[in-house]
């Protein structure tokens, strides 16, 4: 059976509207504008944003699109291009990417086994939201690395 997705709550326009924040703070809750609360698994495993976050936040799919957006690779070429990935490990993420939509498999004609990736024209659309998301990691890691400290210490004096 082929699960549906749906379009769950999370990031629509107008969740964090004046209405909702006033409606909150009349009501005294705490329920978030951004989710229906209480989240069930269901819930999780039809959204489709939840399910986009999951490939970008794996280890290799957001290394790999980056290197793509250069020009087109063969597979030997990015195996050598990418320090530490496993050729299992790059032919699964391959493969995740190409089913998602995020890449072109494109096969060479003739007797030559070359197959050559290339980012999608959706995968190029998506390619801004991450180096958004960098940027964001860059401009903010000092906050991150002194509230870890923070945490750390707090709970090493426990």
């Amino acid at each position: 059976m082929t699960k549906v997705r749906t379009r769950c709550s999370f990031f629509l326009p107008g969740t964090l509207d004046r209405r909702w924040t006033a409606r909150m703070a009349k009501e005294g809750t705490s329920m978030s504008p951004l989710i229906p609360v209480p989240v069930s698994a269901q819930d999780r495993s039809l959204c489709a944003a939840a399910d986009v976050l999951r490939r970008a936040g794996d280890k290799w799919s957001v290394l790999l699109m980056a290197v793509l957006a250069e020009r087109p690779y063969g597979f030997n070429e990015l195996d050598r291009a990418v320090d530490g990935l496993s050729r299992r490990i790059l032919t699964r993420t391959l493969r995740a990417l190409v089913r998602d939509g995020l890449v072109n498999r494109i096969p060479s004609p003739g007797p030559a086994a070359r197959v050559d990736y290339s980012l999608s024209d959706l995968g190029r659309s998506f390619l801004p939201l991450i180096i958004a998301v960098g940027r964001w990691a860059e401009d903010h890691e000092h906050e991150i690395r002194n509230a870890r400290a923070r945490h750390d210490a707090d709970n090493d004096a426990c």
